[in-house]
């Protein structure tokens, strides 16, 4: 059962307040943390895949193809079925295409995953911020916009120290299998703790869907 959004906003500083940063913030954390981590990691799924420098290449853009040209339009789809609900796809679509990644046999099934998880890091990315733009308080958004964007910021950073010490240890594979418990994390919370919002005006628009493909 999810918990009501109070009168007016959550405040920051409340309980519910905390879990729906945390909700954001692990959402976000996902894909940020994804688009650094896997650099390191690129010599060894190389020497173990058998990949050339051009699949290695793929590895990366296939993941920031689709994330940065289906971004805009995971926004709209979160306006206008609910912003709870898309993030919440996003998460669990990019958690499934994780584990692909990481059970990827060949550098081919590698990069079609990528592309996958770019889909559920433009559904969800988005979906973060419009949490906290949606769910906090006016006078508290701007604080939750900056602790989002700051533990964001550390998530990107400590990418490639998280990748250089999975791939000296468990292996490459775990610098994708570490989105699922994550998602784990992620999903009960904003279950339980994140109201469902949704923009009233965007239900008589439509989608940019040219804009999208032709990006």
């Amino acid at each position: 059962m999810t918990m009501p959004s109070p009168p007016g906003g959550v405040r920051l500083v409340s309980p519910q307040g905390r879990w729906v940063l945390l909700t954001a913030v692990l959402g976000s954390g996902m894909a940020m943390l994804d688009s650094t981590v896997v650099n390191v990691a690129l010599p060894r799924i190389g020497a173990d895949l058998h990949a050339d420098l051009g699949v290695l290449q793929w590895t990366i853009t296939a993941y920031m193809l689709t994330l940065a040209s289906l971004i805009l339009l995971g926004g709209a789809l979160g306006d206008r079925f609910g912003r709870r609900r898309v993030f919440l796809v996003g998460v669990v679509w990019f958690a499934v295409a994780s584990l692909l990644c990481g059970l990827a046999p060949t550098p081919g099934v590698l990069i079609a995953a990528r592309a996958l998880q770019g889909i559920g890091g433009a559904l969800l990315t988005p979906g973060s911020l419009a949490l906290i733009q949606a769910v906090f308080r006016p006078d508290d958004r701007a604080r939750a916009v900056g602790a989002w964007s700051g533990l964001g910021g550390v998530a990107t950073a400590i990418g490639p120290f998280v990748g250089g010490w999975l791939v000296d240890g468990a292996g490459w594979r775990w610098v994708f299998f570490l989105n699922v418990p994550l998602a784990l994390v992620c999903v009960p919370v904003a279950l339980r703790y994140v109201p469902e919002t949704r923009e009233r005006a965007a239900a008589r628009g439509g989608f940019d869907v040219a804009g999208a493909v032709l990006g």
